[in-house]
């Protein structure tokens, strides 16, 4: 089984991460080949909205994001990290899931349904400095429809408050220790 880990936090080693990798950590004790992907670590742009993947269902930008279609493609599962700016997901992660939108058009417009041919799972595991339940509700609705597009089963999920500063992850034993188990759990249940 691969379980790929999206780190979409502009601060490397902050919270979010620590919340992947303690997932990801779980999915490998569990059996799982484990790939993690670092948005900030990729020069790629947003979408344009230029209507280059209405007939093929691909897009036409080709930048650092075109390995990442793929490694999604081959992925059993995927667990995605975030802190939580402004109400919802991070810059970086709200980039990458708006160039999926060949992927939505291929799927819902074109009719080729998903890319890889079966169904998996997904995680997404959210950090933040206040623990407004809209503010986590948000971001969950963004990376529900993320998942649908791939036919990605949200299939777990933990909203950490509380989490200002970098290195808060660890102070809350509770949260790098159920990251953990979610990512066991992708794995077992998968």
């Amino acid at each position: 089984m691969k379980v790929i880990g999206i780190s979409a936090s502009p601060r490397q080693d902050g919270n979010s991460d620590e919340l992947l990798n303690r997932a990801l950590e779980g999915a490998a004790s569990a059996g799982a080949e484990v790939k993690k992907i670092i948005l900030n670590e990729l020069k790629f742009g947003p979408c344009q909205e230029c209507g280059g993947c209405d007939r093929t269902g691909f897009c036409v930008i080709h930048d650092g994001l075109e390995p990442v279609y793929a490694q999604l493609d081959d992925a059993d599962a995927i667990v995605i990290a975030s802190p939580v700016f402004f109400a919802s997901v991070s810059a970086q992660l709200k980039m990458m899931i708006d160039r999926f939108q060949c992927r939505w058009v291929a799927k819902y417009i074109l009719g080729k349904g998903g890319r890889s041919g079966r169904r998996r799972k997904g995680a997404l595991l959210l950090a933040s400095g206040s623990y407004k339940k809209e503010f986590f509700e948000n971001s969950r609705a963004v990376v529900k429809a993320f998942f649908a597009t791939l036919d990605a089963e949200y299939s777990g999920e933990l909203f950490c408050g509380g989490l200002e500063k970098k290195g808060d992850a660890a102070k809350y034993k509770e949260y790098p220790n159920r990251a953990y188990e979610i990512g066991r759990e992708l794995v077992i249940n998968g």
